[in-house]
């Protein structure tokens, strides 16, 4: 039996860190941080990424506590996601 030095396996509700994440959230986390809130359409757009791709790295992000979501004004069926303001500050 092996024991694992994950720090994730000591504290089991840990947040992952932006540098855990997949590329496509990093990717994706740079463009809202360069370009400010945007539509996951609007992400997929700017990055190049595909839609399914933006997806996954929109709820990794959020998961993460590094993205916010809000309804979009125009048509509240979208979200508008910002980076959220704790990792502003920090």
């Amino acid at each position: 039996m092996s024991v694992s030095n994950d720090a994730s396996s000591d504290e089991p509700n840990a947040q992952p860190s932006l540098e855990e994440l997949p590329p496509s959230a990093k990717l994706v986390y740079k463009v809202l941080e360069y370009e400010g809130p945007m539509t996951q359409s609007e992400i997929a757009t700017e990055s190049r990424l595909c839609s399914r791709t933006v997806r996954y790295a929109v709820t990794k992000l959020e998961a993460a506590d590094c993205i916010d979501s809000r309804a979009s004004l125009r048509d509240a069926r979208r979200s508008i996601y910002r980076v959220s303001r704790a990792r502003t500050t920090a």
